[in-house]
């Protein structure tokens, strides 16, 4: 959990050693950077992430599968709609974490 003026980058860094073994990581352009791209092939992670427009060499990524990064997107939308979670009410990290496990349990289940 970073703060609202925090860049992506930051807890990308942070949660990279931690990442479990996964095959590809859809990103939205705010994790472009070559550095995160260089350490997640490192790690045998294929990344899927969009260039910036400010890219000067477009990067290849695969389209048919981010286009599924569509449903990570609905699925924190549905997140938000909890008042709680949305305005982080909670500022301990357990809290939150509490917070969002419930709106999802009960997303699931409805």
């Amino acid at each position: 959990m970073t703060a609202g003026q925090v860049s992506d980058y930051v807890g990308a860094a942070a949660l990279l050693d931690d990442l479990p073994k996964a095959q590809w990581l859809l990103g939205n352009p705010g994790y472009d950077a070559d550095w995160l791209r260089d350490a997640l092939q490192a790690k045998g992670i294929q990344p899927c992430i969009l260039g910036r427009r400010s890219r000067n060499e477009p990067v290849r990524y695969d389209k048919r599968r981010y286009r599924r990064r569509s449903r990570i997107e609905i699925m924190f939308g549905r997140l938000k709609h909890w008042r709680r979670v949305a305005t982080r009410y909670d500022r301990c990290p357990i809290a939150f974490f509490s917070a969002v496990a419930l709106a999802a349990t009960v997303i699931f289940w409805l």
